[in-house]
């Protein structure tokens, strides 16, 4: 008698983009957790946010941006005020050692701890147009009364344990984050509810290429050394504060005429090597920074910085991909795709 034993297929980027795009998608959090206790412990995030924690709200989150010494991004940071404590969370490829060295940089008042990848903690997120009924399973009353950027004691993944759900995202669907002290039971129970939504946990590629979509695609690519200004991040800079932060002091604040961070579109299967110049009828007008993983059957997206004012949506550029054949780019305005929770209500 003969065996034969079937291999489950692999999930693939394609799937994982699939997954994020019509159901619901999970994955671990693996950038480093920093945990912040004491009275003046918002005094000592002013020291280094670009953002003023005055008027943050408890049990609420919110991203910011935190500057290296030269004014340029070191990261973006999504901010916890939970009870008595502050947590951080990188959005931006930071590790330990980094954010150790970063953090390090700043004398902290007294009563003030900082830890960092406080030991027992972690974080699972899920995201898709599903994405709210799994959290519903977390918590005892209706979803829909947990707003964008608020947080909310979670029911335990385990006996003892201690969750929060936050209600955020990277993604444009619907987006989640449990953060636990028992993280692999709470891994694990969502990804048993992400299951019967029929879902499924996603990896790093498809879930970039969602990210760079809807806008956010310094978060898989990072900076790329560019400045606040070229990485379209001016928004995120409290302009009033200049000097008082980390930074500051050699910020520019950005004009028109300057080159911006854009998000490009090409043919199917098309490849560029970073530092690619574009071209518009010959002449040099930006430089290719990447490119999104190849998700996404319908096309390429790149991002690239480019002079002005050929930043403007619907150009179009020109670019000679890795195979040395000349391919078309049009710029293009994000979010990229529709996302589907913006017609999927949360019941």
């Amino acid at each position: 008698m003969t065996t034969i034993t079937v291999t489950p297929a692999a999930h693939t980027a394609t799937d994982d983009y699939a997954t994020l795009r019509t159901a619901v998608g999970a994955y671990r959090v693996t950038a480093p957790l920093v945990r912040l206790t004491g009275d003046d412990r918002l005094t000592h995030l002013d020291r280094f946010l670009a953002k003023s924690a005055d008027f943050v709200e408890p049990d609420t989150a919110r991203e910011v941006l935190a500057l290296n010494a030269d004014g340029t991004p070191f990261a973006i940071l999504l901010h916890f005020e939970i009870g008595d404590e502050t947590w951080l969370l990188p959005r931006t490829a930071v590790t330990d050692g980094e954010l150790s060295a970063y953090l390090g940089q700043f004398e902290t008042a007294a009563g003030v701890t900082v830890e960092i990848s406080p030991e027992g903690w972690g974080a699972t997120a899920f995201e898709g147009p599903l994405a709210w009924s799994v959290a519903a399973g977390f918590v005892d009353f209706d979803i829909s009364g947990l707003t964008l950027h608020a947080v909310t004691e979670s029911a335990p993944s385990a006996p003892g344990a201690t969750a929060h759900l936050a209600r955020v995202g990277t993604t444009g669907e619907y987006g989640y984050l449990l953060l636990s002290d028992a993280p692999q039971a709470t891994h694990e129970a969502v990804l048993a509810a992400v299951a019967a939504q029929g879902g499924a946990e996603v990896g790093d590629a498809g879930l970039a290429r969602v990210q760079a979509e809807a806008g956010m695609g310094v978060y898989g690519a990072g900076f790329g050394e560019l400045a606040v200004g070229q990485a379209d991040l001016a928004w995120m800079i409290d302009w009033s504060r200049i000097g008082e932060f980390h930074g500051s002091d050699d910020l520019t604040a950005p004009t028109g005429s300057d080159a911006r961070l854009t998000a490009l579109v090409a043919p199917a299967d098309s490849r560029f090597t970073a530092g690619t110049q574009i071209t518009a009828s010959g002449q040099r007008v930006g430089t290719v920074l990447h490119q999104a993983p190849a998700a996404n059957p319908e096309e390429e997206l790149v991002l690239a910085l480019l002079d002005a004012p050929f930043w403007a949506p619907g150009l179009e550029l020109a670019a000679t991909d890795e195979s040395g054949d000349a391919r078309p780019l049009r710029t293009a305005t994000l979010p990229r795709v529709i996302a589907r929770s913006l017609t999927t209500k949360i019941a």
